[in-house]
């Protein structure tokens, strides 16, 4: 019933030690990502602690806070001496995270352009730049 996907990789290579956002909740936003879009399924293995916090070279509580994250929100599921799976989740609750998610990067994406000094219509005209013919 439960595989672990070997190439987990590219699911946590956005993770920037630099950015505001805590690695913990880069972490747990970026298999909220990659379980709404499919490319986590249920069942799927996610990394040990030990493998993501040394790919990762973070302190494993980080870790363990995401995961704890993710597992009370019912997205994963930890079992001891098992691992760490992605539980399952109907099309409704995929539809739901994808929208949650994309008010979460609306949000910090506003944040950083305010940060710059930069207004939602600029953002605007830029994002109808980069996707011309997008329906309004």
């Amino acid at each position: 019933m439960y595989h672990y996907t070997t190439t987990l990789t590219p699911v946590f290579e956005r993770i920037d030690p630099r950015s505001p956002t805590p690695i913990y909740a880069q972490i747990a936003a970026r298999v909220r990502v990659a379980v709404a879009a499919g490319e986590l399924r249920s069942g799927d293995g996610l990394p040990s602690v030990r493998q993501l916090s040394g790919s990762l070279r973070v302190n494993p509580a980080t870790v363990v806070q995401a995961y704890r994250e993710l597992e009370a929100e019912g997205m994963i599921e930890m079992r001891q001496g098992s691992g760490t799976f992605v539980r399952s989740m109907g099309p409704e609750r995929r539809a739901s995270e994808r929208l949650l998610e994309s008010r979460r990067l609306v949000r910090e994406l506003l944040g950083r352009a305010a940060a710059l000094g930069l207004t939602a219509s600029d953002l605007r005209m830029a994002f109808d730049d980069e996707f011309p013919g997008e329906g309004r």
